[in-house]
């Protein structure tokens, strides 16, 4: 099994580039972030987490940004999104921007996507959130579609355009993997019909993640990859995530200063 982090980087802890460096140097081999444009003053929506929304939530970076400041500073690490907000994002562009992050990492980056919780967040930028799922899984085919075909066309309910040139192509063949965020009762559908696997947070509405996993490979009729996303800093934890026959573990890392960061992930490597 493999083992990276899942956090939020905000503008008051460490930066992308240093914690790039201090995972690749204390042998972790992912680094995973967190997305929210913003977050309304006014919410209504229920964090899934709990009853007060963190303070790292109002502050994160944008994560494309951040991933491709810790991919050049880095050799080896894999940097992904966990997740993007697909659902408000144009797709041509986010398709644009993971493949630029393909090519500028060497073949490193993954998407992880998701259609998020926060309805204020998502009808700011004009989504819809009754018709969310169907926009999340029309945008992915979109942004496959643009990755793998030289004159790329779309039309669909929600995303439509003529034949269309879209450069860099992903330098994975054929695409950077695609990890479906989430638990719920059709998330398999979602992994089975446009994912490369599954990414769920470890404790939230997962079940039992032997079960949960072995059912979605028999549906799938092959071995999908799981990684497992808000992982705690356990080896008991880790034991049971190997059993069940997860692929990675990502650990729930702090968001803290340089100091305190790079002491959380002294103490996290002993899990290695």
């Amino acid at each position: 099994m493999r083992f990276g982090v899942s956090t939020f980087v905000t503008d008051e802890g460490i930066g992308p580039a240093e914690l790039g460096r201090a995972l690749e140097e204390r042998g972790f081999g992912s680094l995973y972030v967190a997305e929210h444009t913003h977050i309304p003053v006014k919410r209504e929506s229920r964090w899934p987490g709990g009853a007060d929304l963190p303070r790292w939530y109002y502050r994160t970076l944008d994560p494309l940004v951040t991933l491709t400041a810790a991919a050049v500073a880095t050799e080896r690490l894999e940097v992904g999104t966990g997740i993007a907000l697909v659902v408000q994002r144009d797709p041509i562009v986010l398709a644009k921007e993971i493949a630029s992050l393909d090519l500028v990492s060497g073949g490193r980056a993954v998407l992880g996507v998701g259609a998020g919780w926060n309805r204020e967040e998502m009808r700011n930028h004009g989504t819809d959130p009754r018709t969310r799922m169907r926009l999340l899984a029309e945008r992915v085919r979109a942004i496959k579609t643009l990755w793998t075909q030289e004159e790329a066309e779309f039309h669909g309910e929600f995303v439509d355009f003529d034949p269309v040139h879209l450069y860099p192509k992903p330098v994975q063949d054929p695409h950077p993997p695609v990890l479906v965020g989430g638990a719920g009762p059709t998330t398999f559908d979602r992994v089975l019909e446009f994912g490369d696997g599954w990414m769920p947070i470890y404790g939230r509405g997962a079940g039992d993640l032997a079960v949960q996993i072995a059912e979605l490979r028999e549906r799938a009729g092959r071995r999908v990859p799981v990684t497992v996303f808000g992982v705690p800093a356990e080896a008991a934890v880790v034991a049971e995530l190997e059993a069940a026959g997860a692929d990675q573990a990502l650990f729930n890392l702090k968001t803290l200063p340089e100091d305190g960061t790079l002491r959380e992930l002294d103490e996290l490597a002993g899990l290695l």
